[in-house]
């Protein structure tokens, strides 16, 4: 490959304004319908278009709170037509003779019988099938139950279907059964799609989507006996101390004749609900293979011939986990549930042996847990928190405590042994319930209703869940046990519908369109050394309140506009006036304008500078929470009153483009396409220079004093807010006039591959009519795989699928089409995104033929080490190959880059963009036709030469030259929503892993973590000792120079950092360059505090994303709030490349705002657990990582993070 040329190029800055809504009558929202309503009636009532499966949303009585209820369980699911109906795991026989639950919200289906498979389950497209090993019978219907009788001789199976999953149980009535050597080892054959499968620490597995969240989830199978069910059952109440026919009477309640405590209703002795108090219970785990999931039952339970103990039971399940609020039981003789369901009458909780002679069981303790995820709540402040759970049964009729306690979270392996820690008490709540007319006064079932007493400051419930709603823990779990766990007379039992149900109103967030209104549009200059000038002394101010994401149903908000003036001579800031609210009655909603306020008359000359910012109302609209300014973000609009300076001039369209209004805004032009605009003096004024810019945030352009027009080429499509101001002949700026104009779309791509078909040729996407495309044929060594560049689509059927990319061998693989795809001696951009295998050969990614050479290659140059685009001056051997521009930063192996190739022969120019920026121009002659087929992974050099080792997706050619704004977009790899298609690259999962090595089994990437020094992999997460423990694999795992997105979930050992000097700094992960940090997460520590609980010390420090300097400073983005230690916390940060700009989230939350940040190309290890410190390593985490994933692409916004991480 030839020379190189390369010359830095500058464009015109990158718009960043969009387009202003309608001017229209706004419509209420429904949510601000329900609160007027509610308001009128004195009753909540529900915002119908805001239900989801787990969550139903009220407006409250106040007329300005809303509460959201969340159910750990489904309340509604979807139909088949979009509707809500209510769940129902009631079985019916389908037309395609399998058995299905009415409404559930998994895809769940069991077999009619035969060959076909056992089950089915799918979520969103993605599901795993489960056959029998061998010829099933037609199963009998009862209820939510299908049973197989007979499978093996008098062993009978029993399919359980709920609304989130299925129970599996395995009956065996007789000693004979299971002595059946085919019930040692029970294999059940596997298939996935889109799902991929491993184990748990428990022995159990896990499906793991496409982005690496875990869909479904099984723990090891349990088995158990009979004992303890039937006449067992009553033998062992009989041989307790009994009642003589009567109840004994607790203080303060009246016996009932007849009625005894009891363990569980009467009713309740079907032992497939689970093991009855009293039966032996063992542990089995789940033997995993690609294509089997195998039980291997306890030997021990199998062998007993005690007829009492049969039938056996054994039962593994399946069941719905991401992103859904999850239960689990555990019980201290070893039996979990997790998923459990109500069975008969709920689960019990608390301690089970004897009291005062009656019989409840052997002697165990059970608890309860619920954990809650935190999307619902993202943007929300929360006001009050109430848990709520359905009681049906107590063991007697006096009340006993019920503790509610915030412990850490669990997962579907966690068991008794490994219980979670109790970190706070939430409420304690002392009642009975459910025990009817058996009690004195009546004792029905019962909604139970925990919520904090004023009265009582250890109850945490309602700060608990505000720290929960803003990230500072991952996820809220809480547990029911009774608080005397000897009592048996606590046993109580509880349903699984617990609820958790928070009084909220909207978190304000950054108004809007904050300025001073002048023309069409609003100016803020935010340098006070360069200030706004306006000639009326009264000026219109701007402001449009907002929410945080995720607060927007329901708000009552209000803009707050404040104005401070300058005094020279003592270089202070006061007040200008009392600050003015807008509205000064009532509320506006989220993005709606509460109208201009007008400032009273200021003084000529003065500076001024004006900030605003939303409030969000609540408490009976007497108290409110205020929102940042721009004043603390985006910098004070500063501004002077000079009633004597030039007014705002006028502006003409005079060629291309024409000026919005207030009802029509036609588009025109297009990226590039010249437009001519003239500027002209108001009435009466005379002026002698004019300066623009297209939108608020670009440096003012000045135009030659004597010069009023200019032609202007606007860089990309949109709404512009064109900025113009004169000068007049003593030298002073004046006021400026605003008006918006529309940029039409420039023309698309003449071809393009996406490379998602199965087989055959790449179809040309560009259009839809057969004769024009431009379909690439792949040769024997050009194969598609899953791991295309748009990560996970949709399938057209309401699910996804993975996208696919064109993976090419590096000796015959290539695609090319059958004739000439561009005309060469046209402007021509070319782009693809790639990943390259090796750095040993030249690598051509793009080309098309000439008779004996390329015009054009873009692709990896060896020699230099780097991308490279280039054109050849003419088909013919000329002594010199090919002149164009190499990127500034060489090229990586195994990580997605995206390349843009330009030339225009008109202005001689060849330009190379990486990942949207520009690597430069350079000027170079080579406009000649070549008219042969377009190649993708090769180029002509008398013969075919240079084929491309790795992938290549989404290419795109234009018979235009792009502007640099439009490159810069194509880099962000936007789908139709406008969201940005992200890769899922790298994804460490340590649930069930051991040893030193942790894989990444779900990219698809297969990059492994290696431990080293004090770090531990124990089954549940990565355990590092903030001294030398530590995780790594070679680098970079992503593109340091594009657009990403990395998330975690860490805990922080809170003793550990405590006893660290203040400042010091310990790096979650990130990638290091060769002598400092490319990025990371990390955290600081910026103090110690006392826990008034348990009076130890306590570290204070905050979380950061960017990067650690020499001098100890950070470049980047920091969290609100302080890190909550000793729980696990949701970390995610994003680089926008094409933004240049950094920003992180702590939980869903994003905390401050996007800083601008410059990428520096990665190097040498991806390290978790530790970070660089010069040439070496330090800053070493004390704590444990869960989850760590990353992809390649920015995510755009907050709910794209809460859809793809999953938690």
């Amino acid at each position: 490959m030839g020379a190189v040329a390369a010359v830095l190029w500058a464009g015109l800055t990158p718009l960043g304004a969009q387009a202003d809504s309608g001017t229209a009558p706004r419509q209420q929202t429904e949510a601000e319908r329900a609160l007027d309503r509610a308001k009128a009636s004195g009753a909540p009532v529900e915002v119908v278009g805001e239900r989801t499966e787990t969550t139903t949303t009220y407006a409250n009585p106040d007329g300005v709170t809303m509460r959201l209820d969340e159910s750990t369980v489904p309340v509604r699911v979807a139909a088949a037509d979009g509707s809500w109906v209510t769940p129902d795991a009631t079985l019916a026989r389908r037309a395609d003779g399998t058995v299905a639950p009415r409404a559930a919200a998994v895809d769940l289906a069991f077999s009619g019988g035969g060959k076909t498979p056992l089950v089915t389950i799918g979520r969103n497209g993605r599901t795993m099938t489960f056959s029998w090993p061998g010829t099933l019978p037609a199963p009998t219907l009862d209820g939510d139950s299908a049973v197989y009788a007979d499978v093996l001789p008098d062993v009978d199976l029993r399919m359980t279907a709920t609304t989130q999953g299925y129970r599996e149980v395995l009956v065996v009535r007789t000693p004979k059964a299971a002595a059946d050597p085919r019930l040692k080892r029970i294999a059940f054959g596997l298939r996935t799609s889109g799902l991929d499968v491993g184990r748990t620490a428990d022995g159990g597995f896990a499906a793991i989507g496409p982005d690496g969240q875990q869909l479904f989830t099984s723990p090891a199978a349990q088995m158990w006996d009979s004992h303890g069910t039937g006449a067992e059952a009553a033998k062992n109440a009989k041989n307790a101390k009994a009642a003589t026919g009567a109840a004994k009477a607790t203080p303060g309640t009246k016996a009932t004749p007849g009625v005894q405590p009891q363990a569980t209703p009467a009713d309740s002795e079907d032992g497939t609900d689970g093991p009855a108090p009293g039966a032996t219970s063992a542990t089995t785990p789940l033997d995993l293979t690609a294509s089997a999931v195998t039980v291997v039952p306890d030997p021990h339970l199998l062998a007993s011939t005690d007829t009492a103990a049969y039938p056996l039971y054994i039962d593994p399940d399946v069941s719905l986990a991401s992103g859904s609020p999850e239960r689990t039981l555990l019980r201290s003789d070893g039996y979990k549930s997790y998923g459990w369901a109500n069975g008969t009458n709920g689960e019990g909780d608390g301690h089970c042996g004897t009291w005062d002679g009656y019989y409840c069981g052997p002697g165990y303790t059970q608890r309860l847990y619920f954990q809650f995820t935190p999307g619902a709540l993202k943007g929300k402040k929360v006001l009050k928190a109430t848990f709520r759970v359905t009681s049906p049964w107590a063991f007697q009729c006096a009340a006993r405590w019920t503790d509610l306690e915030r412990t850490n979270n669990f997962s579907s392996s966690t068991t008794w042994s490994s219980r979670p820690a109790e970190l706070d008490l939430m409420v304690d709540r002392s009642f009975s319930a459910g025990r009817g007319s058996s009690c004195d006064p009546n004792s029905p079932a019962a909604p139970i209703e925990f919520a904090d007493n004023p009265d009582e400051t250890n109850e945490n419930l309602t700060p608990t869940v505000a720290n929960f709603a803003a990230g500072k823990f991952a996820k809220l779990t809480l547990e029911l046990r009774a608080h005397d766990e000897s009592d048996t007379s606590a046993w109580k039992r509880f349903k699984n519908d617990a609820t958790l149900s928070v009084n909220y109103v909207a978190n304000p967030a950054l108004p809007t369109k904050i300025g001073l209104v002048t023309g069409s549009g609003t100016v803020c200059s935010t340098k006070s050394a360069d200030p706004s000038v306006i000639s009326d002394p009264t000026p219109a101010l701007s402001s449009v309140p907002q929410t945080a994401a995720g607060g927007e149903s329901g708000a009552r908000l209000r803009s707050v506009f404040s104005m401070d003036k300058y005094t020279a001579s003592t270089a202070t800031w006061s007040s200008a006036f009392a600050d003015i609210v807008r509205p000064t009655s009532g509320f506006v909603g989220d993005n709606v304008s509460p109208g201009v306020a007008t400032a009273p008359t200021l003084t000529d000359g003065t500076l001024y500078r004006y900030r605003t910012w939303t409030r969000s109302y609540y408490d009976n609209q007497t108290s409110y929470l205020s929102g940042p300014s721009n004043g603390s973000t985006t910098g004070w609009c500063y501004f002077k009153v000079d009633s004597t300076a030039p007014k705002a001039p006028s502006i003409a369209f005079t060629s291309t483009y024409s000026e919005c209004l207030p009802n029509s805004c036609l588009a025109a032009g297009g990226p590039g396409v010249a437009g001519t605009l003239t500027f002209g003096p108001a009435s009466g004024d005379s002026n002698v220079a004019y300066e623009y810019k297209l939108s608020s945030g670009d440096a003012w352009i000045a135009l030659p004093n004597g010069q009023t027009s200019v032609t202007v080429k606007p860089p990309a499509a949109g709404t512009y807010h064109l900025d113009v101001r004169a000068k007049d002949v003593v030298g002073r700026w004046g006021a400026e006039t605003v008006k918006d104009f529309l940029v039409a779309a420039g023309a698309g791509p003449v071809a393009q591959w996406n490379f998602d078909e199965s087989s055959g040729q790449a179809i040309d996407t560009s259009t839809t009519v057969a004769a024009q495309q431009h379909n690439a044929t792949l040769s024997t060594g050009a194969t598609r795989d899953d791991n295309g560049r748009r990560g996970d689509l949709p399938d057209g059927n309401g699910g996804t699928t993975p996208d696919k990319g064109l993976r090419l061998d590096g000796t015959s693989g290539y695609a090319s089409t059958a004739g000439p795809v561009l005309e060469t001696r046209s402007a021509y951009t070319v782009s693809a995104w790639v990943k390259l295998d090796t750095l040993t050969p030249n690598a051509i990614v793009l080309s098309q033929d000439g008779v004996t050479y390329s015009p054009f290659i873009l692709g990896y140059d060896h020699g230099l080490g780097t991308w490279f685009f280039g054109v050849k001056q003419q088909d013919a051997n000329t002594g010199t190959a090919y002149y164009g521009v190499a990127s500034d930063t060489p090229a990586k192996t195994g990580i997605w880059t995206q390349l843009v190739g330009s030339y225009d022969p008109s202005t001689q120019q060849s330009t190379l963009y990486v990942n949207g920026v520009s690597q430069g121009s350079a000027t170079v002659t080579g406009s000649w036709s070549a008219t042969g087929p377009f190649q993708i992974g090769r180029y002509k050099w008398g013969t075919y030469q240079y084929n491309f080792p790795g992938s290549i997706d989404e290419v795109k050619v234009w018979q235009r030259a792009l502007t640099p704004q439009e490159a810069s977009d194509e880099a962000r790899l936007l789908n139709s929503d406008g969201k940005a298609q992200v890769e899922l690259t790298a994804a460490w999962d340590p649930s069930g892993a051991t040893g030193s090595t942790l894989t990444d089994t779900a990219s698809g990437y297969g990059r492994t973590l290696t431990t080293s020094g004090g770090a531990t992999l124990d089954g549940t997460s990565l355990v590092l000792n903030g001294t030398d423990g530590a995780a790594g694999t070679p680098g970079p795992v992503i593109d340091d120079t594009g657009s990403f997105t990395v998330t975690t979930e860490v805990s922080l050992d809170s003793g550990t950092l405590a006893a660290e000097p203040v400042g010091s700094t310990v790096q979650v992960t990130g990638q290091r360059t060769a002598d400092g940090s490319s990025w990371g997460l990390w955290y600081q520590l910026t103090g110690t505090d006392t826990d008034p609980e348990t009076d130890s010390t306590v570290p204070v420090g905050f979380w950061h994303f960017g990067r650690l300097n020499a001098d100890g400073t950070f470049t980047g983005v920091t969290s609100d709030e302080p890190a909550a230690a000793g729980t696990p916390v949701r970390l995610t940060g994003i680089f926008d490349a094409q933004d240049g700009t950094v920003r992180l989230f702590v939980g869903d939350n994003q905390n401050g705002t996007d800083q601008e940040y410059a990428a520096a190309a990665g190097s040498g290890d991806f390290a978790v657990g530790r970070g660089p410190s010069g040439t070496g390593w330090g800053h070493y985490l004390p704590g444990s990582i869960t989850d760590l994933r990353i992809w390649a692409g920015a995510m755009t916004d907050q709910q794209q993070i809460v859809d793809t991480v999953g938690d």
